[in-house]
């Protein structure tokens, strides 16, 4: 019953909690910066300024690249969109050959029944524009939250010790900030691993010759911020516009040989020195979690629900009656996985 409400509850409060936990991490990631400003004599609330409008103006950055990238695709649009139909040319004749489906009866499969194709795309871009707006009220919402949160944390932090008996609240306030450290270095982590995965595929599809590179590696990049899912639909994407804007297929293999490439030193390189273990879930919690927050809050769940779960999983490692669950959702340990992370950090120390 406990399960029940929970999930009903996290699935109809949505509009409430995803911007309230986004502002949560979001503030947790700040919050060595603003401690440092306020060290340097910086008066509290203009740390917390300074904080968050260093944040957003990274994030505009980021923004402004991608739209000055985009721009210039759009330019190439009309030679896309007679790549796209000759392709699509080719797929029904090998179609035709291969399984006999001629193209009229190709044609009549894809047919709009209703020829309300016109009023699909309206439909469609009324939806963008409603999907900008929400995004922006949120945003502002989330950028609200962070500056209470920052500015009250140690008031609620109180809080939740008077809610825990006094001879638990040294262990209560261990667990807080363990919770805290996860949330920091996961996020600062996978923040520079980004980066890196940035330069790493801005190198790998300018040697494979597709155009705008750029655009395509902040793509991958920031699509990681969804475990195990968005880098495979990033590459993806990658290959099929290499076909669209021209390219040849043995460009769109090389494109996945470059996804292959960096998601290996991705993985043996890069995240055991840059992210670490912080958030030791096995990959069933991790992937069943990817998709149960999929079903629950979407997009934001698929974002949010690893550094949530690894949350959970300190929560439960500090209270006896819930170790068990901690232990299964943690990771497995190996002693080879161990001396291969160790070797890899005495080369690069080296």
């Amino acid at each position: 019953m406990f399960l029940f409400l929970l999930v009903a509850s996290l699935y109809y409060a949505r509009p409430f909690l995803v911007p309230v936990v986004f502002a949560s991490l979001l503030a947790m990631l700040l919050l060595p910066l603003c401690r440092r400003l306020q060290g340097m004599g910086v008066n509290k609330t203009l740390a917390i300024i300074i904080c968050i409008v260093a944040f957003v103006a990274v994030m505009a950055g980021i923004i402004w690249l991608l739209y000055w990238q985009i721009s210039d695709m759009a330019k190439d649009a009309s030679t896309i969109e007679q790549t796209v139909n000759q392709k699509l040319s080719e797929l029904k004749q090998y179609i035709s050959h291969t399984f006999g489906i001629s193209a009229q009866k190709q044609k009549a499969i894809i047919q709009d029944p209703d020829n309300s194709l016109t009023g699909k795309i309206s439909a469609f871009v009324s939806g963008v524009f409603s999907s900008m707006a929400t995004f922006i009220t949120n945003l502002l919402l989330v950028l609200i939250y962070v500056f209470l949160f920052m500015y009250y944390r140690t008031h609620l932090k109180k809080f939740v010790l008077q809610l825990i008996p006094a001879q638990q609240q040294q262990k209560a306030l261990a667990v807080i900030d363990s919770c805290q450290k996860v949330a920091q270095e996961y996020l600062t982590g996978l923040a520079l691993m980004i980066v890196c995965l940035w330069v790493m595929y801005g190198i790998g599809f300018w040697l494979v010759g597709i155009k705008s590179p750029i655009f395509f590696a902040i793509l991958c990049g920031l699509l990681e911020i969804v475990p195990y899912v968005g880098n495979l639909t990033g590459s993806s994407l990658t290959a099929l516009m290499t076909l669209a804007q021209g390219g040849s297929w043995s460009m769109a293999v090389e494109v996945l040989i470059v996804y292959s490439i960096v998601q290996f030193t991705q993985s043996y390189m890069i995240q055991p020195l840059v992210v670490g273990r912080q958030v030791n879930l096995n990959p069933v919690f991790s992937i069943g979690g990817i998709v149960v927050g999929d079903l629950i809050w979407g997009i934001p769940g698929m974002i949010l629900i690893i550094p949530l779960l690894g949350i959970a999983k300190i929560v439960c490692d500090h209270i006896e009656p819930l170790k068990p669950f901690g232990f299964l959702m943690g990771e497995i340990k190996s002693k080879r996985s161990n001396k291969l992370t160790t070797k890899v950090k005495g080369w690069w120390g080296k």
